[in-house]
């Protein structure tokens, strides 16, 4: 039996709309600190940025008393990825970005500042249905395909030979034993990786040994004489052809590989999650739902879990909590719902102060990768209190 988990990489062009986001939202975080930033007058932000044949535009609803220049974020979220010349695919120097933010609805506003909620709450910027997953194959509590292909991605990314350009996407599959459902060996890796020949000197067959290097090194512990690699299928990309010269950008379109790379049980809900301020629960509760499970995973109350969180707009707790333990828990789901409602405070307020989600360096992080870096969220600091709870239950 075989698991499979894709990841990309950051220049990716669905990754490079998704960094624009959240660099916006960034850059507002910062100009909202200097005008004194709290949960009371936090700004309201749901953004979409779209790439496509040197083009970019970023629209939107937005609700802020900060400017921001929308035009210099862009041109700089892509060249600090890499894109500054046709050769790769995308220049920020010419590219064209277009402006099209709208102030966010009242309607919707009412629901969501805690001046204007009823219940002087920050509720719910929409309903919407989010998931969270943990199992016990990594130290990180994250299904080994997952790490080892975002791994894989980071590598390329921080190799430093300009041979690879920014854009690309990889994948593998691992064997899992079908009895234990643990896994065994890594079977397969695929690398995709957009070429600039501009630095490759003579053979270009050997391109294929420097990818090769760079993904088995940082899967040395899963790789034996039997894992197929196979790098670039078509035969060739050229980086010219790469990027948004060749495919369109769009926020939130690869949710499936940031969240957990497809792998079985791990559902993906809600919407996406970067280019979105945290009382839209499609961004705090993708985070809280990870985290709940995680700590469930952590404390021993089961080896795999998945959370699933409802809400309704305007409404700052959880419309409904749903637990699945797959059969591995030590105590019932509905036992665990009874303590998650006891021990997690899951409203958008709750979460945003927890996993300090109007730091602006967190929103310049997370498109990268959602779970493996020291996030809040990340955080296993709920371990005893979940345990003595358990005993109780």
């Amino acid at each position: 039996m075989q698991i499979s988990s894709e990841s990309i990489k950051v220049g990716h062009p669905d990754i490079v709309a998704d960094v624009i986001a959240a660099n916006v939202i960034a850059e507002i975080l910062d100009e909202e600190k200097k005008l004194g930033l709290d949960l009371g007058n936090m700004p309201h932000c749901g953004l979409e940025v779209f790439l496509g044949k040197g083009i970019c535009l970023v629209g939107g609803e937005v609700r802020t008393r900060a400017y921001v220049d929308i035009d210099r974020i862009a041109r700089e979220s892509v060249l600090s990825i890499g894109y500054n010349h046709a050769a790769v695919g995308l220049n920020g120097h010419l590219m064209g970005v277009l402006n099209a933010i709208i102030p966010q609805s009242d309607n919707i506003n009412q629901g969501t500042s805690c001046k204007l909620n009823k219940k002087h709450e920050v509720g719910a910027g929409d309903q919407g249905i989010m998931y969270g997953f943990a199992c016990d194959e990594t130290p990180e509590l994250l299904p080994l395909p997952y790490v080892l292909v975002n791994s894989m991605m980071r590598e390329f990314e921080n190799c430093g030979d300009p041979i690879f350009a920014p854009d690309g996407k990889g994948q593998v599959s691992v064997d899992y034993d079908i009895k234990t459902g643990k896994p065994i060996r890594l079977a397969k890796v695929l690398m995709s990786n957009a070429i600039d020949y501009r630095f490759v000197k003579g053979n270009r067959n050997k391109v294929k040994e420097k990818a090769k290097k760079i993904a088995f090194k940082c899967l040395a512990d899963y790789v034996d004489k039997k894992t197929e690699f196979l790098f670039n299928p078509t035969g060739e990309w050229e980086a010219i052809n790469s990027c948004s010269a060749a495919d369109s950008g769009v926020t939130g379109r690869k949710l499936v590989v940031q969240f957990y790379g497809g792998y079985p049980g791990a559902q993906l809900g809600g919407g996406a999650v970067v280019n979105k301020t945290p009382e839209k629960v499609d961004c705090s509760a993708a985070f809280g739902t990870r985290y709940v499970a995680k700590n469930i995973v952590a404390a021993g109350l089961a080896s795999k879990c998945a959370i699933q969180l409802a809400y309704a707009i305007g409404i700052a707790k959880p419309f409904s909590i749903y637990v699945n333990t797959f059969g591995t828990g030590n105590i019932s789901d509905e036992k665990l719902i009874k303590i998650i409602e006891e021990l997690f405070d899951l409203t958008p307020a709750g979460m945003i102060e927890r996993f300090d989600l109007l730091n602006s360096d967190v929103y310049r992080k997370i498109p990268r990768t959602f779970f493996m870096d020291n996030y809040r969220w990340e955080k296993t600091d709920m371990v005893k209190e979940l345990k003595k709870a358990a005993t109780r239950a």
